[in-house]
Order: C-alpha cells, then structure tokens, then sequence
C-alpha cells in the first residue's frame, strides 16, 4: 500500500460524527472581531472604488459620457451591491457554514455531503466544480496583488502625469516586499489592519458625502427605474459596461473564505455598518463628481480629493491595497493546503507561522509563484485599466460556481422546497450569468489571462486527482487483505525485535507493501506494530477526543486511524502523543521506527489516462514534499522502501 496523501471521500469506513474544534473566536468580544473582519475580509472589494467606476467608462468599451449613463450605472452599481453582496452573500452563503468555515472548498465539502449516496457522478461533477472555483480564487491572487496596488500607484499620474514612468517601478517594489515578508507570518501586521481599514473607510465615505453634498440629485440613482431605463435605451451598450460594474463586487468571495476567522455576525455586521455605507457614499459621491464635472472621469476616486489630500490619499490606497493583496495571499496559502488535504494537490512544505493563532500558514512553493506570476502580471498589463477584463472573469466564474453548489445545499441539506430554491437560485444565476457572458466578450483583451491560469491550474488538479484514483486501484487490485494476513502471519510469526514499527498506509483494509518488503529483507516483525491511516473529514477542523480510532489485531498489532478536518496539517508527533494519552500506550520516539513506501510511477498504455497525463503526474508524484517531511516525521525514525507501479 502505497503512502499518499490523504484522500477526500465523501463516505468512510467508520461514518464520522461531524465535530468542530472550538473556534478561535468564540470568546472574542464582537466589537473586537468585527475590527478585525474590517480589516481582513474587507479590503479587496474595498479597495475597488479605485477602479471600478473609471473602467466603466473606459475608452476602450466605448461608452459615451451622459448623464443618464451616469445615473444608470451608478444604480446598477448600487444594486449590484445591494444583490450579489447583501442578499446572495450575506444573507444566504454566509448561513452555507461548513461547522463554522466558509469558501468554495468548504461549500464543495458540505454539497458533498448533501448529496452523499449512490449518485457518483453528482458527486465527481461537484468535485470537479469545486476544483474550478479554488483554481480561479488562486488566479484571482494573482490579479488582486497587480490590479490593487496599480490603481493606488497610478494616483501619482493626478498629482503630476510626469511621474507615470514610475508607477510600474514602484509598483513592483511594493508587490516584491509584500511576498518577501510572508515567511515572517501575519499576526503582528494583522493587528494594524482593522485600524487602517477603518481609517480608509471613513475617507471613503467622507470624500463621498462631500461630493454628494454638492451635486445631491445622483442619490436618485438608487430607484432601478434609472438601471432599467439605461439598459432598454442602451442594450448592447449596457451589457459591455456590466463587464466593468462587476469589478465593485471583486473580493465578496473573502466574505465567505474568511467567515471562519471572525464568526457570520462580526462579518455580516461589519458589512451592514461599516463597508457598505462607505462603499455607497463613495460610489455615489463619484457618480456627483462626474456629472459636475465631466472630465473628472479619468479618474474620479482620487479627484474627488482636494489637491493638497492627493499625496495622503496616495500612500493610504498604498497601504489599503497592500491590505488587500495581504488577505488574498494568505487565502491562496488556505486554498492551496485544503487542496492537499483534499487529495487535489501534491504535498508541499507547510510552515506555521504562528504558535497561537490557527490556520496562520506560509507556503513557500506557493509564495513564490504568486510572486512570479505578479511580476509578470504588472510588466505585461502595465495599467489596471488593462486587468480589469482579467479580474472580472476570475470573479464571476467563482461567483457561478458558488450559485450552482449553494442551490445543491439548499435543496439536499436545507431541505427548502424546490420551487423557492429554483426561484431564489434563478434569481442569483441569471444575474451571475449576466455578469459572466459581460465579461466574455473581453477575452481576447485580458480575458484571455485568468482563464489560462484557471485552465492550467484545473488540469494540474484534475490530473493529480485522477492519478491519485488510478494510483490506489492498480496497488489496491495487488493488494493483500489486512486481517487475514495478520492472522495467518501471528499463526507462525517471524522472529520479533524490539520496539514499535509504524506502517504508514493509504488503506486500513490492505496490507502495506512496506510491511511486505520488510518482511520479505528483514524477515522480522517488531515487538507492537502500528497500522497508522491519516484520514481527512469534510469538516474543518476535528476534535482531539474524536481524533483516534484503534482497533486491536492480536499479537501486540494494531490498525490506528487518526483524522483530520482539511484545514489541519496532521503532525505524526501530535497523533502519537494523543495515542498514548488516550490508550495508554507507551510510545518512545527513540525506540520508534517509521515504515514508508516510496511510490514511483511508471507511464504506460493500461487503461486510464493520455500518456502525457501520466507523465505530468509522475512528474508531479517526483516532486512532492516527501512524506516524513509533510507529516513531521523524525527523518532519523524513517524507513523507505520503494515501489515501482504502471498507471
């Protein structure tokens, strides 16, 4: 039996009991935790003032200035908020909780479970749905870095157009230091967020009201009489421009991703309280500016600004956009180490950068890419006017991907009757819909990026999968059933040694081909033997009082299986010092030794996959962290002993 990485499944063996390690913020006083929401799950959509309105008007779209399209978008700006943030995300995903945890992977898990039956291929299309959502959530932090800190930078074009020639510098300066600090973790730096967040959001609605103030007639454009009117007098018009209204909904995904850190109530309320009304304000205080001042909407977020603010506001949207590119970051570090978990990605190198707070993870492999990607990104677009088209499709396939498994949670584990739910999932599908076809049509301008991201990254995953199945069923169809093995093998027993030999296996009803091997070199069997299965559970987090199960074979030989929630790293020390607390078990880490089969994959013509799929995931295989490593194995307790297998 070859060791691998844990693999997902919706079904098990022993059917868990779906448990939760308390959360870290049960305790935390709600003031304190919506602070902090404001600082972390805020700052992407925060940050989209700088952009979104200027790239409705883009040039390059065609959209003529007038009056009623700025009434019209301002409305369809305010109802794009009002409907895909307020209504879809907070009132109803933020309720989609997997025990506490959010985001399109802990959504893929609990639809899982929902339709967990006989229906296979409901279940692979799921999985499969839930891949393409983490793959564009990992494109998009590559996007929010470049896009964000973009648009902060171009404010030096107001101050002075002379200094265009160092936006792209400075930008790159700014994106590097970013992720050359990741390893250090987040925990101090996150303690400045909440405060600079709130700082940003009370200039946002300061500037806005000011502008409001003096041109009071755009508040009309909250009637959708206006969104309405422009839509029917400008159709093809109105649908290219939805491809830009768009961008003031980019990061709702953080809403949900983040929910686990801060709680549904401190997130819902810092939107309802804090980053809505200041989104609002500003929205319509810009949509004032405009229609004063025409001209003003070449960039209308810093001219709204009085010309001695523009060097503050500059360094503030800096800082703000640094904010939101450092939450994306550390969601693509969760995405990617619930994607191992869940049997979707190869193990990498995972460090803890924090010994108090939870889930603070940093990913060098990861932090790299991004970093190269980003670079890439700023140098090839050079302008955020540019990346809007990109950022947009990234956004809105996600947000049709969580539509489509929110209808499924709904109607399987909510039970709510058919005819609301296909209302209600209706409702958010043709406007998610709008929004995704909008964004189609500018592929060819940027479009093209994050769908390339998306594919390659989609087809890593679905190989990885795939492989790991083909892997498991070749070993599996070799394989020896593990009690009737140990029975006949205690009947006449080799000579035993002292100590204790841990098997790590993929399977508790196989025997281990390490076992085999040392059997068949060593011909002998340690004092206690221990059958170890790292399983993870579609929960997040998992008990330490429901953590283990042991089962006694006979003869000192046991099978052990230790779980996990996919937001866990399992630690083999951990799990050993939870057996022996639990059963009692004496376990010496000097008198321990560790049995690993290492796997190498041979490419061939048998049933599976194309020939250059398998290659890709031997490749892949070849390139994983080693298992002692990812599982925190003392390297001087560990015995490999290698395999070859044809997939």
């Amino acid at each position: 039996m070859s060791i691998s990485n844990p693999e997902f499944s919706t079904s098990s063996i022993m059917d868990p009991v779906r448990v939760t390690a308390a959360s870290d913020h049960a305790n935390a006083p709600t003031s304190v935790l919506v602070l902090a929401a404001i600082g972390v799950v805020f700052g992407d959509i925060g940050t989209s003032p700088l952009y979104a309105l200027k790239e409705c008007f883009s040039p390059e779209h065609g959209i003529p200035y007038s009056p009623a399209a700025v009434m019209g978008i301002i409305s369809l700006i305010f109802w794009s908020l009002i409907l895909i943030v307020t209504v879809k995300y907070v009132v109803f995903v933020l309720r989609a909780d997997n025990n506490g945890e959010g985001g399109v992977l802990s959504l893929m898990a609990l639809a899982l479970r929902a339709t967990r039956s006989d229906r296979k291929k409901i279940s692979a299309g799921l999985l499969m749905l839930g891949a393409l959502g983490a793959c564009m959530l990992l494109g998009e932090s590559v996007i929010t870095p470049a896009i964000s800190v973009l648009s902060a930078i171009e404010g030096l074009e107001v101050i002075a157009p002379d200094l265009k020639r160092y936006v792209i510098p400075l930008t790159l300066v700014i994106v590097t230091l970013l992720f050359y600090v990741q390893s250090y973790g987040t925990a101090a730096v996150g303690r400045l967020f909440g405060p600079v967040m709130v700082i940003w959001f009370s200039v946002l609605a300061i500037l806005g009201v000011v502008n409001i103030y003096n041109n009071p007639q755009i508040l009309a454009a909250v009637s959708p009489l206006y969104a309405v009117a422009y839509i029917q007098e400008h159709a093809l018009q109105a649908y290219i421009v939805m491809g830009s209204v768009v961008l003031c909904v980019t990061g709702v995904e953080a809403l949900y991703l983040d929910m686990g850190h801060f709680g549904r109530k401190p997130v819902r309320m810092a939107w309802l309280f804090v980053a809505l009304p200041a989104l609002l304000a500003n929205y319509f205080g810009q949509g004032a500016l405009v229609l004063s001042n025409p001209q003003a909407i070449e960039n209308p977020f810093y001219l709204m600004a009085p010309e001695w603010a523009l060097w503050p506001m500059v360094g503030l949207a800096a800082l703000a956009t640094v904010i939101a590119s450092q939450a994306v970051i550390s969601g693509a570090f969760s995405l990617a180490n619930q994607g191992i978990l869940l049997g979707l990605l190869p193990r990498m190198e995972i460090l803890h950068t924090s010994e108090t707070e939870r889930g603070q993870i940093y990913m060098p492999m990861v932090n790299w890419a991004l970093l190269a990607l980003v670079i890439f990104t700023v140098i090839q677009f050079k302008e955020s006017g540019n990346l809007a088209a990109a950022y947009g499709i990234s956004v809105t396939t996600t947000m049709l991907i969580t539509t489509t498994m929110l209808g499924v949670v709904m109607y399987n584990e909510w039970k709510i009757k058919p005819i609301f739910v296909f209302l209600l999932i209706g409702l958010f599908f043709i406007v998610d819909f709008s929004f995704w076809t909008a964004n189609l049509i500018k592929v060819k301008d940027g479009g093209w990026y994050p769908l390339g991201l998306g594919a390659i990254c989609f087809l890593m995953l679905t190989t990885w999968h795939k492989g790991r199945r083909l892997l498991r069923e070749r070993v599996e169809a070799d394989s020896i059933r593990l009690p009737e093995f140990v029975s006949a093998l205690l009947a006449h027993p080799p000579h035993r040694v002292g100590g204790t030999a841990v098997f790590l296996t993929a399977h508790i009803d196989f025997v281990p081909v390490a076992l085999l091997h040392n059997l068949k070199h060593n011909r002998v069997l340690h004092e206690r033997v221990i059958f170890l299965k790292l399983s993870i559970w579609d929960v997040p987090y998992v008990r330490d009082d429901e953590r283990l199960t042991v089962k006694e074979l006979g003869g000192n030989v046991f099978i052990v299986r230790a779980v996990h929630g996919f937001k866990e790293t399992p630690d083999i020390n951990r799990v050993l010092a939870l057996l022996e607390t639990q059963t009692g078990m004496k376990l010496e880490l000097s008198d321990t030794s560790f049995f690993l089969a290492r796997d190498t994959v041979v490419p061939s013509n048998l049933p599976g996959m194309a020939i250059w799929r398998e290659r890709l995931f031997a490749w892949m295989m070849q390139n994983a962290a080693k298992p002692s490593d990812f599982f925190k194995i003392p390297p001087n307790r560990v015995v490999e002993l290698g395999t070859k297998i044809e997939i």
